[in-house]
């Protein structure tokens, strides 16, 4: 009888341990297919603009580094830190921190990436980002360029400001149209085509809203939009794409492009 219940044991244990490996192996399996290109998305044309692992190929606007106290990498995503949990300098004053850029400029581009939101959160995704005129604007390491909203529609109260001001939106511009966003603390997927003076925001497979430069519909929304005084803003130029430092917690992965020939 002992025999018996020490087999049954013994079988018992390797089949919990068993169990237990299961939901490790489907983790990493899932993790592969994280910040990686397929070999349809390479014949493409696709680029990764983050491996999953380091900042290669980012750094702080207006710095030569990132700084590593507001932007940390987590679970294969770029986080940013909220101003809370900021290291403080002597004065008691949160470390300095600023927006992420790309190293390299695009012109005419199709962006693909992924973001989730703390609750309550705000943040962005920035393009036709010029450095020079983003330094010589105060705050010297906030970019100037069209914003990507990334928000808690719900719990921000950004959103209460206007539909140009919740998540999809051309900030402060253009509001978004048939949008399905995921509860907090899930990743939407998201787009951003840029192709000559034409504009597309895509969120969660659905293109929802667009624009054109250049246009006397578009030079009335930026007369009546806070960018109206900062010369030459609206004009297309190559520029960086840039995540936003913005006191909340974010993450952003699969951050993929292709550039586009007119």
């Amino acid at each position: 009888m002992l025999k018996n219940i020490r087999l049954l044991s013994s079988i018992l244990l390797s089949v919990i341990a068993v169990a237990a490996l299961l939901p490790a192996t489907a983790n990493m399996s899932q993790s592969a297919n994280e910040n990686a290109l397929t070999a349809q998305e390479k014949a493409q044309g696709w680029i990764l603009l983050f491996d999953g692992r380091t900042f290669a190929g980012w750094r702080g606007l207006g710095y030569d580094r990132v700084p590593a106290e507001h932007w940390i990498i987590e679970n294969g995503a770029i986080k940013k830190v909220p101003t809370k949990d900021v290291p403080l300098q002597k004065d008691g004053q949160p470390l300095q921190g600023g927006d992420l850029l790309t190293i390299e400029e695009f012109e005419d581009f199709e962006l693909a990436f992924e973001w989730k939101i703390s609750p309550g959160g705000n943040s962005g995704v920035k393009y036709n980002v010029s450095e020079e005129m983003s330094t010589a604007n105060p705050p010297s390491h906030t970019a100037l360029g069209f914003e990507f909203q990334v928000l808690d529609d719900d719990k921000h109260p950004d959103a209460k400001n206007g539909p140009n001001r919740t998540a999809g939106a051309l900030y402060d511009l253009i509001g978004p149209r048939n949008k399905t966003l995921k509860p907090v603390g899930e990743y939407n997927t998201a787009r951003i085509v840029f192709m000559g003076k034409h504009g597309e925001h895509w969120l969660n497979g659905v293109k929802v809203l667009e624009f054109d430069l250049d246009t006397p519909a578009f030079a009335e929304l930026m007369a009546k939009s806070k960018y109206k005084d900062i010369p030459r803003f609206a004009e297309k130029r190559k520029g960086h794409i840039v995540l936003q430092d913005h006191t909340d917690a974010v993450w952003y992965r699969n951050i993929k492009i292709r550039v586009r020939k007119k």
